[in-house]
């Protein structure tokens, strides 16, 4: 199973054909919150909009989203006051928590109030937990001390807490935000698949239906579909992966929204209880993009964690979803370089997008609309200001070997071309020289594509995903997701 729990019937926002040369004031590329709220926030004050999508309202990195909207964040806070002034963390909080005001008003009681956990098990996990605690309080958080047994196992759990946190359902979030944008004016393109950006002669979006023009281009894709500015060299390309259960029996299932310590990204959260459903939902395996030698395997170790320790019954669902973190922990948000302020974006949430996402579109359209900056809030003109220290040079150079060596190694490994053609479901890499070409099995057909680097197999989602750039594609090279805006060619086709 490889479909969100959010997947039911839904009652979608009105979509229209895109009219080849049509002009906009403002042209969003991204239907999932961070480009819904940017448009809702813009047509609500008067101003042309459309949102151009490839697939379905959220159907990116938003629907594969778990759905909690929380400030605690995990060890988020506590990684970045490592590094950076208590001014920039507390700028961090008080964005988030614009954005989690600003989903608490449009939501209202479509969302569940929780309270958040950052835990950690045993004394090894103590001087993390002392760090979230101390940035988190030094950053205006009301953080208290707790010590839950609603995680059960032998070991005792220590937790900080945060009340009055958000567990929504993402997908119907961003179908009411979709609804809204329209209801205010925005016009909607769903299925139409951008293959470029423009800054000149003016913004122009081309898509595979025709091109679109407009004042301004806001590219909310998770990542931006453009090289200027090189942000796939900026961020790390995340993935992770997410089981939902139905609960054993009798069993209640744990309340607040738990975040582990020291754990590739784990976490665990009720479903919200407008999905009419009860599920527990496990999230956890992070890694980089491409980088797993099996993704079928880490998603089989995070539901073995949660038999062992949840109270969990029949698994009812699993996905995996990506999200991007930038090298100084902070996202970027604002115009793109050599886009003569025609061209703006938001990358670099790190996870957290149900939060980060609505702080950025508020940036986006403050900005657009000629908001000066002192009537701008402070933690807007905060943030604003990137400051790089040398840790966040570390980090970025950390990850160019990273991924050089993971480079290196497909080569090392690839079999000598011509490949023998790989069982059902399985993928290899070939190598003639330094070239290569990526081959797999999929519903008894073999097909080869040929990329700039070596790519690595997804046995889980049978794809092709990219350790350079987080880049993702099907077996036939169409592009699923990624800084990649073309499809790869396909050099062979078998059965």
């Amino acid at each position: 199973m490889t479909s969100p729990l959010w997947t039911r019937d839904r009652t979608p926002a009105d979509t229209t054909s895109i009219e080849p040369g049509t002009h906009h004031d403002v042209i969003v590329v991204g239907a999932g919150i961070t480009g819904l709220s940017t448009a809702v926030l813009l047509a609500e004050a008067g101003v042309d909009v459309a949102v151009v999508d490839s697939g379905d309202v959220g159907g990116g990195a938003t629907g594969a989203s778990v759905g909690m909207a929380s400030l605690l964040q995990g060890t988020t806070l506590a990684t970045l006051r490592q590094h950076h002034p208590a001014s920039l963390v507390r700028a961090y909080v008080e964005s988030n928590r614009a954005g989690q005001e600003w989903l608490a008003e449009r939501v209202g009681a479509a969302a569940d109030r929780r309270t958040a956990f950052t835990f950690g098990r045993g004394l090894a996990t103590d001087t993390a937990l002392d760090a979230v605690r101390d940035a988190a309080r030094e950053a205006g958080l009301d953080v208290r001390e707790d010590a839950p047994d609603e995680l059960g196992g032998r070991t005792p759990v220590r937790a900080l807490a945060l009340d009055d946190q958000l567990a929504l359902d993402p997908v119907q979030l961003v179908d009411s935000l979709a609804r809204a944008a329209v209801d205010a004016g925005a016009t909607l393109h769903t299925g139409s698949r951008v293959t470029d950006v423009h800054a000149l002669p003016a913004g122009r979006v081309d898509t595979a239906q025709g091109p679109l023009l407009g004042d301004t281009v806001v590219l909310a894709t998770g990542t931006p579909i453009t090289r200027r500015g090189l942000y796939d060299l900026k961020t790390r390309a995340l993935r992770s992966w997410a089981i939902a259960f139905e609960l054993e029996g009798d069993a209640a299932a744990p309340g607040g929204m738990w975040s582990e310590v020291g754990v590739d990204g784990r976490s665990v959260v009720a479903a919200p209880s407008s999905l009419g459903r009860s599920a527990l939902i496990v999230t956890g395996a992070r890694h980089p993009v491409g980088s797993a030698r099996s993704e079928v395997a880490l998603a089989e170790e995070l539901a073995a964690w949660a038999r062992r320790t949840l109270p969990v019954g029949v698994e009812i669902a699993r996905w995996s979803g990506q999200d991007y973190q930038s090298h100084n922990l902070v996202p970027f948000v604002g115009g793109m370089p050599r886009g003569l302020g025609r061209l703006r974006f938001a990358t670099g949430y790190a996870g957290w997008g149900l939060t980060n996402a609505p702080a950025a579109a508020m940036r986006l359209s403050d900005e657009i609309r000629g908001v000066s900056r002192g009537d701008r809030p402070h933690w807007m003109r905060t943030i604003g200001t990137r400051m790089t220290v040398p840790a966040d040079l570390g980090r970025g150079i950390g990850e160019a070997s990273r991924r050089v060596g993971v480079v290196a190694g497909a080569l090392t490994s690839a079999v000598p071309a011509p490949a023998k053609r790989p069982a059902e479901g399985a993928g290899v890499v070939a190598r003639r020289g330094l070239r290569t070409a990526s081959v797999s099995t999929v519903e008894g057909r073999t097909r080869a594509v040929v990329a700039p680097a070596p790519f690595t197999w997804n046995d889980a989602e049978r794809s092709w995903d990219s350790p350079v750039d987080g880049s993702r594609f099907a077996p036939d090279g169409t592009r699923l997701e990624g800084a990649a805006s073309a499809d790869l060619d396909v050099r062979g086709a078998v059965g």
